[in-house]
């Protein structure tokens, strides 16, 4: 099936972050978006480690060892933009100062709970980092994740299995397939991606989906 790539993806998410907007994107995946972010909106990074007014990825040979994001990647940062102790960083998460959050996941329940800091396995090294802190202290919280694990699995799932992030968390899940909303009234597919159709989407995840298009590329 032809989906999105990561870039794609990121490009999409870009696109629906607001002007004045002060935003968090979670290591991996998410952190592409920020070299997407339209040019004529006004929007503020955060970053884990200490950092508000990050600005997209520096240009080859430009990188500063010092000006790192919270997954070690190097950074820039925008004029007025600044960098302090992860202790202040902590407490505009916990502190409900975030408008959005983007975050990777493992596994997104239908009632939104998320589980993207481990798989549970004897072997997996545990790494929550600021996540659980995000996932509670932002206004608004999206994922960007693959739609189907690289066995097959789907990540959307009608109860997590791993070991929990947050409950009933996420508003909104971007994966390379589509873009869905966690609502009261359940799973509420808003946009379909390249030639994935109504029918392969309900077929490859194991939780009831309801459609509301943005777009009429697709018929419920």
């Amino acid at each position: 099936m032809n989906t999105l790539t990561p870039q794609q993806l990121a490009q999409r998410i870009a696109r629906d972050i607001p002007e004045g907007a002060y935003v968090n994107l979670g290591i991996g995946m998410p952190t592409r978006i920020a070299n997407y972010l339209p040019a004529d909106r006004e929007i503020f990074l955060h970053s884990e480690n200490g950092i508000l007014g990050m600005g997209p990825a520096p240009a080859p040979g430009e990188d500063d060892p010092e000006l790192i994001n919270a997954g070690k990647q190097p950074v820039t940062l925008l004029a007025g933009g600044c960098y302090f102790h992860h202790g202040d960083s902590f407490t505009m998460m916990r502190g409900g100062h975030l408008d959005i959050c983007v975050l990777g996941a493992y596994q997104v329940s239908a009632r939104g709970d998320l589980a993207n800091w481990s798989t549970g396995e004897p072997s997996s090294i545990p790494a929550v980092g600021g996540a659980m802190d995000l996932a509670i202290g932002a206004k608004k919280v999206f994922v960007m994740t693959e739609h189907l694990t690289k066995s097959g699995v789907c990540k959307i799932v009608e109860t997590c299995t791993y070991p929990l992030t947050g409950m009933a968390c996420i508003d909104r899940i971007y994966t390379d397939m589509a873009v869905m909303d966690i609502t009261e009234q359940g799973v509420v597919v808003r946009e379909l991606f390249g030639d994935i159709t109504a029918d392969y989407l309900r077929s490859v995840t194991p939780v009831t989906l309801t459609f509301a298009l943005f777009n009429d590329d697709a018929t419920a």
